[in-house]
């Protein structure tokens, strides 16, 4: 019986193989058929894994942008650069003054190779919640 190339993802250990895996075939700049097919299987094993497995809920969209910037040692300048936006705007984002535009999501989303629901999800703005404290006082 032949033994199957990828299976379910059953440990972190497994996921981080993937992922790296993943990371590698996306890298190439024309894949064929094959590979495609590789690179959708792959994506779909660790999306499932994501999914059970995640965090991301239970972090608010900046921090988790915080922790896969310090996971890759990503400055904000590097960041500003990645999204083709200005550093204040970088910013802002990274202290709660401005929200995430569609744009930034969905480049965020595909730099870190995760769903773009990580990151379009309600948060609080830090105007927001001055005024919450402001009014609760």
């Amino acid at each position: 019986m032949e033994t199957l190339k990828y299976t379910v993802i059953k440990n972190d250990e497994q996921y981080d193989r993937y992922c790296d895996l993943l990371e590698t075939l996306t890298d190439i700049a024309a894949p064929d058929t094959h590979t495609a097919d590789e690179i959708d299987l792959l994506t779909l094993l660790i999306e499932s894994y994501d999914e059970e497995h995640s965090t991301f809920n239970s972090l608010d969209p900046i921090s988790l942008l915080r922790s896969f910037m310090t996971d890759q040692q990503l400055t904000a300048s590097a960041l500003a650069h990645l999204l083709g936006v200005s550093k204040g705007y970088v910013s802002d984002i990274l202290n709660y003054k401005k929200g995430l535009s569609k744009e930034v999501i969905r480049k965020l989303a595909e730099h870190f190779k995760v769903r773009q629901d990580a990151f379009n999800r309600p948060y609080p703005l830090r105007s927001v919640m001055k005024e919450t404290l402001m009014n609760a006082g």
